[in-house]
């Protein structure tokens, strides 16, 4: 009687594991991080591929490894180039010889394939030519219901999956290490993460107390007249609001590729004491703010604090918003509170260009990228 109650209770045991197996979708599943933060499932590792969940709540099907990958926009471009640069299918910007300096030789000739950033259009047949595991979706905008629409669009057309990663400065630990474990280099993901954690809370806790009667009142001068800039807010000048400055801007926020335009009397309005403008030679206002009559009497200018934002081979500050911001901060931090940020930035620079875009720099390299950067 005891061997037959023996055998009952291991009876009663085995369908209970069984049961419970079935419920969590095989007993060989094991996902990985926390489906609110993007996920990866092993659970189909057998027949070739995995399946996710993105970070827009997606669920899609990706290879079980993923050798090529190609993106939508330089946000995502520039986050895979940091972390697996080998298995990049090509670039969303044609790179300048300016650009190349400071990019391996082995990455510059990768074909420009086209975005959907600014004006620019997806290269649809040589996308479908050089074949990638996966396309990512990254914008400068919070996930949304287009964002979501447009993956599942941009996937049916090219029959290649499409996964969304948010792109918010705030949520880079998240996106990097969704990533790194979609591309298999989850160590590499940790590094940069660990870089871009160190660099935001010193930056923030450095700079948070700054009064308000002391916060430096900045404006960012966009396109050839410098007459576009970004409110408080928006993605594209969120540096400013992290180092606790004054953005003095106030214009409706645009979203997407921003640029709202002003007039020159509003500017001279405002007055501010710093103008960050672009290079002369992307398609910037800097050595027209710097030489015409029309800017000279705005503080800034008067006091000679008009610093073109490195640019080199992705610009510090914003076009596209994307990691390369967290040296940015650094920069931003140093030029406008020297007080209370030091920084030897040549170290920083160095430091920075070669564990996110692996090249070493000489000190005359990094002098030519701050010559008019305020340095």
């Amino acid at each position: 009687m005891i061997r037959l109650n023996r055998i009952k209770n291991f009876m009663v045991t085995a369908l209970v594991f069984v049961l419970l197996c079935s419920l969590v979708t095989g007993c060989g599943s094991r996902e990985i991080s926390e489906k609110n933060t993007g996920s990866v499932e092993t659970s189909q590792q057998r027949s070739g591929e995995r399946v996710i969940t993105d970070h827009a709540g997606r669920t899609v099907k990706i290879p079980a490894e993923v050798d090529k990958v190609y993106f939508t926009s330089p946000i995502a471009q520039i986050m895979v180039y940091t972390l697996a640069p080998e298995k990049m299918a090509g670039w969303t910007m044609q790179l300048t010889d300016k650009m190349k300096k400071y990019i391996p030789p082995q990455y510059q000739e990768l074909p420009y394939l086209g975005g959907q950033q600014m004006s620019a259009k997806l290269n649809i047949e040589e996308i479908l030519r050089v074949k990638p595991d996966v396309i990512f979706s990254v914008g400068p905008d919070p996930i949304s219901d287009t964002t979501k629409s447009e993956a599942d669009k941009l996937q049916q057309q090219l029959n290649i999956p499409v996964v969304v990663v948010d792109g918010d400065i705030n949520s880079t630990e998240k996106a990097y290490a969704f990533l790194g474990q979609i591309l298999g280099v989850e160590d590499r993901a940790k590094k940069l993460i660990d870089y871009c954690n160190r660099t935001m809370k010193d930056v923030v806790e450095k700079t948070k107390s700054i009064p308000k009667e002391k916060r430096v009142r900045v404006y960012y001068a966009e396109g050839p007249e410098g007459l576009a800039t970004e409110p408080k807010g928006s993605s594209h000048a969120i540096l400013l609001d992290i180092v606790n400055a004054e953005n003095v801007a106030e214009v409706q926020q645009k979203g997407g590729s921003g640029m709202s335009n002003v007039s020159l009397e509003q500017v001279l309005k405002w007055n501010p004491d710093v103008i960050l403008t672009w290079s002369t030679d992307r398609g910037g206002a800097c050595n027209k703010i710097l030489t015409s009559p029309d800017w000279k009497n705005i503080k800034a200018v008067k006091n000679g604090k008009v610093y073109e934002i490195p640019n080199y081979p992705f610009n510090w500050f914003d076009r596209p918003p994307s990691v390369n911001r967290f040296l940015g901060l650094k920069w931003l931090a140093a030029i406008l509170y020297p007080d209370v940020y030091q920084v030897n930035l040549v170290k920083e620079v160095k430091e920075f260009y070669k564990l996110f875009y692996h090249v070493d720099l000489t000190d005359d390299d990094v002098k030519e990228l701050l010559k008019d950067a305020g340095f």
